[in-house]
């Protein structure tokens, strides 16, 4: 006979804003427009890259990849989180949570390393030019997203294996959607292994990516201040200028999120903000790449304007 503490949890019970009835509806109407941007933004943006030969590039290679990855995120919860915006303390089974949850961590690790790849192709581009195509093979492509995705699925392992598996019947989560320290928060288990491992992961998977990010593109910098012509500097900061505020975008929200101390609880304010930066990060993404692009603008044209004159 089981005792109290040992009760197995099968369901969680997501809280969200189920004390704050009001806002829902005004919550569920910004995910919905967030959700509809960003799915067809990034799906737009895969179609038009395969189907336009003339962004078939190393940088719309890695940028296709990026709308992949950003697609997956935006429909790995968001979908589930408009659905319990109808629903008074929704639940979501255990199998499910961790299927959520570490599917996220997946692609957001993916998305960490994808943009610091980004970086070096366009460091190549300008720092070295002449030796571009060399450098940036499709060997070399192919194998640094092979390399992204093999390294975050083996980081996703890591923390399937240690997580906690003793709950004491306590499943009431305190978020939108299952979240990895939302969830490490209901353990009765010690998880000061699984806290470092977090600690040491974010160091590797978002600080390092982002220190080199920055490296680079200081010394992209220095080479744009070497070009001798206003309309080489120009060409040259407008192919950078699109991927450094994706960088910003991202990095700023994840380091504000995830680098800074943990309360115990988490607060509206804080559940808030963490799926607000997950939903504007793949919102934006796309809006970014397309608005200030001029060869995506005339690939859409390409693509969609030759089918709507047949």
């Amino acid at each position: 006979m089981e005792t109290p503490n040992e009760t197995m949890v099968t369901e969680f019970i997501l809280i969200g804003l189920s004390g704050h009835p009001q806002a829902q509806a005004v919550f569920f109407s910004f995910m919905l427009m967030a959700y509809l941007v960003s799915t067809l933004g990034n799906g737009l943006m895969i179609i038009l890259i395969i189907a336009d030969s003339n962004l078939h590039s190393p940088m719309y290679f890695f940028l296709c990849i990026l709308s992949s990855v950003d697609f997956v995120l935006s429909n790995n919860a968001l979908p589930e989180t408009m659905v319990n915006c109808f629903f008074y303390m929704p639940t979501i089974s255990f199998n499910k949570c961790l299927i959520q949850m570490y599917v996220g961590l997946s692609f957001v690790i993916m998305e960490c390393l994808l943009l610091a790849v980004m970086a070096y192709d366009r460091f190549a581009a300008i720092c070295r030019p002449l030796h571009y195509t060399q450098i940036m093979s499709w060997r070399l492509c192919s194998g640094l997203v092979s390399y992204c995705v093999f390294h975050s699925l083996v980081n996703t392992l890591i923390n399937i294996l240690w997580q906690p598996t003793n709950f004491c019947g306590r499943n009431m989560l305190n978020h939108f959607a299952c979240e990895l320290q939302s969830f490490l928060k209901l353990a009765c288990s010690d998880i000061h292994l699984n806290d470092l491992y977090l600690l040491l992961s974010a160091l590797v998977n978002v600080l390092a990516p982002f220190v080199f990010i920055v490296v680079t593109y200081g010394r992209i910098g220095l080479a744009v201040l070497r070009i001798r012509s206003a309309q080489g500097r120009k060409k040259a900061f407008s192919t950078c200028s699109s991927h450094l505020t994706v960088v910003g975008v991202f990095y700023g929200g994840i380091m504000i999120m995830y680098l800074k101390p943990q309360p115990k609880s988490s607060s509206d304010q804080d559940k808030v903000m963490s799926l607000m930066y997950g939903v504007l990060t793949s919102m934006l993404n796309p809006l970014i790449y397309s608005l200030r692009n001029r060869e995506v603008k005339g690939a859409f044209w390409r693509v969609f304007g030759r089918k709507m004159s047949e």
